[in-house]
């Protein structure tokens, strides 16, 4: 919901910020790479249990990922090789954090960092969910727990050392949402799978998604040829 309503305004009111950054010579996969080492350094203040540090770092993570676009383009480099870095570096980020409050939960309970594991498996299978339904042609954005959504509830549970709490809260939305997008892809799939076939390319709705064959003109009936050897037809 927060990618949707506020990251489109948050970008356009970063975007001097983005502009001064190219003139400075501060290239879009050098902001990437900062946010993760701000996440590193972010996972192992959480895992010492300096909570406070972690909030702040969860913020700093997060700056770095709204400027790069700008950056992008104003270097004239935006393309589809930052874009798929920027997108795996957010699953890394993710992992890191994610791993250093299971670290520090270790400590209060043996199954917590189950827990932790469990949201952070939930919230990539949404990611895997919206990456796979774009390569076939659907949409598979919103939800109630998108990464913004995420990291956001994050840095409020290690404000308040809420993060038991919270992460049985972000389990819940995250299923939701992977729940979600699952059903909105499958009615999409429906539809196109019973959709009527386009005119002049009869069959083509037939069969699953992405399966449908063009029509053999060789299948025709051809008439049968006659040997010229004798007795033979």
């Amino acid at each position: 919901m927060l990618d949707g309503r506020w990251r489109a305004k948050a970008e356009r009111a970063l975007d001097p910020i983005g502009r001064s950054l190219h003139r400075l010579g501060i290239s879009a996969n050098g902001l990437t790479v900062l946010g993760l080492v701000i996440a590193a350094a972010t996972a192992v203040a959480i895992g010492a249990g300096h909570l406070t540090l972690g909030f702040f770092g969860v913020v700093l993570t997060g700056v770095p990922d709204l400027l790069d676009g700008s950056v992008a383009r104003y270097s004239g480099k935006a393309g589809p090789r930052g874009a798929f870095f920027d997108s795996v570096s957010d699953r890394v980020s993710d992992a890191l954090l994610f791993g250093g409050v299971a670290w520090y939960l270790a400590d209060q309970g043996k199954y917590l960092p189950i827990l932790v594991l469990a949201v952070l498996a939930l919230s990539m299978i949404i990611t895997y969910e919206r990456a796979r339904a774009e390569s076939l042609g659907f949409s598979a954005r919103g939800g109630l727990m998108e990464r913004a959504e995420r990291m956001v509830l994050l840095a409020i549970a290690l404000l308040f050392d809420i993060l038991v709490p919270m992460m049985w809260i972000m389990l819940v939305l995250t299923a939701l949402t992977a729940v979600h997008r699952f059903v909105k892809v499958w009615r999409q799939a429906t539809r196109a799978a019973n959709a009527p076939p386009a005119p002049g390319r009869p069959g083509a709705a037939a069969g699953s998604i992405g399966d449908a064959r063009p029509t053999d003109d060789r299948r025709r009936s051809r008439p049968r040829r006659i040997s010229r050897v004798p007795g033979r037809r």
